[in-house]
């Protein structure tokens, strides 16, 4: 009995000790599932795999107890949510839509850079997973990494095909053309659009009144139609790609601009001018050119190019009174078709008001046809002529309503050119108050030589079209482009300055804005010798002289581009000469000269502090030079002058702070009052027992 009972344990024992090693197994492999963050996805055929282990080890488990079966089967569960959950985690990550739009080198390059940080934390696993003793863990980790190099070798290999079979695609999308709107090739295109549009609007209506300008050269027309449709349909397509601003920034993306010129009123007129409407020529003939009227939509386009050319144009005024010219001419033409038109709707030479009979050989010209319909015309809507009275019902509305338009529309057009005449000669008429006003020297009783030096200069101004205030006329700039204009214009005259070659440009640029032009007649002096030096002067156009003192006698003459005055403004310690002039400057004609003022550049300085000194520095050298320097004086200490005017400068500052000090004083005392009153008003009101909403009505009261 004690044998058969112990070969009958042993089998329970060797199936007790084969489930906990099917059980240590199956924790190995889900350790493995679950450690393995790989960037690849378990294939099906390896799920299966590890489906089939668990479910052969749940077969041979089945002598075991219920609760063993529903470990593994708890266990089988987990490892299919964890997969479930990879599986997941790698398909939620995709490529953000908006950033598709931007397609930057930077972005690709950060994106390329998080790819490769994720694939080498995924194969990079813990030291332990390379050491499992589990070789069916093992095996599914080196199969995930076969499989991740086959898929990045395919993916490479059709890259490398894709770019070889097309690499002009790959261009066309690295060089998508978008038209900037304010380029000059913008401006070409609208000019030559701008001709079809003006074609269409001129001739189209002409063809459709009169039969014999149309059959008359109908291949030309054809032709001129056609070539026309072209512009346009191209025209539409230069719409779709020109660019346009968004927060401040040119719009690129193509997909972008079509959508945004679907959404716009141009689209649809595009649209509807390019609908072949003259497709019926096939059923009507080829007789009806007022089928192509859908043509006349694109007028926007003519405005456009008008707009432009107003702003480019260095004479906009005559631009102007041009166009308003060309309106009239094309309103005029207009009306004189639609009146031949009803001429012959009615009959010709039915009566007086209609256009003769074409019979008679003189009114059965072409060109007799156009030129009397266009002079009666220009008789109704001017209104300065006689024309014969209409006779008919239908007469009479056209008439009516040709004088209605021309009163309008005349009348607005008479106003604006008045308007645009006297705005052309606002600037003469202002320089000419300013010169009149300078005759009050006649009561003055003003020396006749003086009066005639002033008359000359003013006319030496208008002349050279001097008189406009160049900081009246850039005050609308905003001081980026006030200071770029000013750079543009005069840093090149200011570094010709020998102390300023080597300076900093940022000084350079605050001393430009601070240049003053000035304006000397012949005669004037410019400086004289003894006189306090404050301002360095630089010749942009004339001739100055360096005079004796009698004034005639000429040592130098001094020439665009020179310069004096330099070491005046500098006021370098141990000069000679301090801040005086040392000769006689006059000019010998009418001189453009540079000013730039000492406390200007004193000013300019405070921020450059190494620029001052180098300044200084430059000019001892030259003082040295010409020795004119005390070389005892320069090696003293600071001179008691600068000592003096710092310290005026912080007594002003002292007693700026004092008086603004004593202003907030007394408000906070008088705020401190007024709260003081609401308080106690409020306390008697608690006391009394009034709501506080009655505080007004109380405080009307005690007043």
């Amino acid at each position: 009995m004690a044998k058969i009972s112990t070969e009958y344990s042993h089998p329970s024992r060797a199936h007790h000790l084969a489930v906990r090693t099917t059980d240590r197994d199956l924790d190995r492999i889900e350790n493995g599932l679950s450690r393995t963050h790989l960037p690849c996805e378990e294939t099906p055929s390896e799920l299966q795999e590890g489906i089939a282990m668990e479910t052969r080890g749940l077969a041979e488990s089945k002598r075991s107890s219920f609760t063993s079966q529903g470990r593994q089967l708890s266990r089988l569960i987990i490892s299919l949510r964890a997969w479930a959950a990879r599986h997941l985690r790698h398909e939620d990550q995709r490529p953000d839509s908006f950033l598709e739009r931007f397609r930057g080198a930077e972005l690709k390059e950060v994106s390329g850079r998080e790819g490769r940080a994720q694939s080498n934390t995924g194969s990079q696993g813990p030291p332990d997973r390379g050491r499992s003793d589990w070789p069916l863990a093992r095996s599914n980790t080196n199969a995930c990494n076969n499989s991740e190099k086959d898929d990045k070798a395919k993916k490479e290999k059709e890259k490398k095909e894709e770019k070889k079979e097309n690499p002009k695609k790959e261009e066309k999308k690295k060089d998508a053309i978008v038209v900037d709107p304010s380029n000059n090739m913008y401006y070409h295109w609208l000019t030559v659009i701008a001709v079809p549009i003006f074609y269409n609007w001129c001739l189209l209506v002409c063809r459709a009144c009169f039969d014999e300008l149309q059959s008359g050269y109908l291949m030309l027309w054809l032709v001129l139609d056609y070539s026309a449709d072209f512009l346009y349909g191209f025209d539409v397509l230069v719409r779709a790609r020109t660019g346009f601003l968004e927060q401040g920034l040119m719009v690129t993306d193509a997909n972008w601009l079509w959508k945004h010129y679907t959404k716009t009123l141009h689209f649809k007129l595009d649209m509807l001018s390019l609908v072949p409407t003259d497709l019926a020529y096939f059923k009507l003939g080829m007789n009806y050119p007022e089928l192509r009227f859908n043509r006349l939509l694109k007028l926007t386009r003519l405005f456009e190019f008008f707009d432009r050319t107003e702003t480019r144009t260095n004479y906009p005024n005559m631009f102007r009174i041009g166009n308003l010219v060309l309106y009239i001419l094309i309103i005029i033409h207009w009306n004189a078709c639609i009146y031949f038109a009803i001429s012959k709707f009615i009959g010709f030479g039915t009566d007086s008001w209609v256009y003769p009979n074409i019979s008679n050989p003189e009114y059965g010209r072409l060109s007799r046809k156009y030129i009397y319909s266009l002079y009666w015309s220009t008789l109704t809507l001017t209104t300065i002529g006689e024309t014969p009275p209409p006779v008919k019902d239908e007469e009479y509305l056209f008439v009516v309503l040709d004088f209605l338009v021309g009163v309008l529309i005349f009348a607005t057009i008479v106003g604006n050119v008045g308007s645009m005449i006297l705005h052309m000669n606002s600037s003469r008429t202002e320089f000419q108050a300013k010169s009149d006003s300078i005759k009050y020297m006649q009561f003055r009783k003003v020396t006749k030589d003086l009066e005639t030096r002033v008359i000359r200069w003013f006319d030496y101004l208008w002349a050279n079209k001097k008189t406009v205030d160049e900081k009246e006329a850039l005050k609308s700039l905003p001081d980026k482009l006030r200071a770029e204009i000013a750079i543009s214009v005069h840093l090149d005259t200011l570094k010709k300055v020998h102390i300023f070659q080597d300076c900093e440009v940022g000084l350079l640029v605050e001393l430009v804005l601070k240049l003053r032009p000035a304006v000397f007649s012949p005669g004037d002096y410019i400086c004289k010798k003894g006189d306090i030096g404050r301002e360095l002067y630089i010749i942009k156009e004339g001739k100055l002289a360096v005079v004796a003192e009698d004034g005639i006698t000429q040592f130098m003459v001094l020439s665009d581009g020179s310069y004096f005055g330099e070491i005046s403004i500098l006021n370098i310690k141990g000069s000679k000469s301090g801040n005086r002039r040392t000769a006689n400057i006059r000019s010998i004609g009418y001189s453009d000269l540079f000013c730039l003022s000492k406390d200007d550049l004193m000013e300019a300085l405070t921020e450059y502090p190494e620029a001052k000194k180098a300044l200084e520095e430059k000019g001892r050298q030259i003082l040295m030079k010409d020795k004119l320097i005390d070389e005892e004086l320069a090696k003293a200490g600071a001179d008691p002058q600068d000592i003096e005017e710092k310290v005026e400068h912080l007594e002003s500052s002292l007693d700026t702070l004092q008086t603004r000090f004593a202003r907030l004083l007394a408000e906070y005392s008088a705020t401190q009052m007024t709260v003081k009153q609401r308080l106690s008003q409020l306390e008697s009101q608690v006391k009394i027992g009034l709501p506080p909403g009655d505080a007004p009505q109380t405080e009307a009261k005690q007043q």
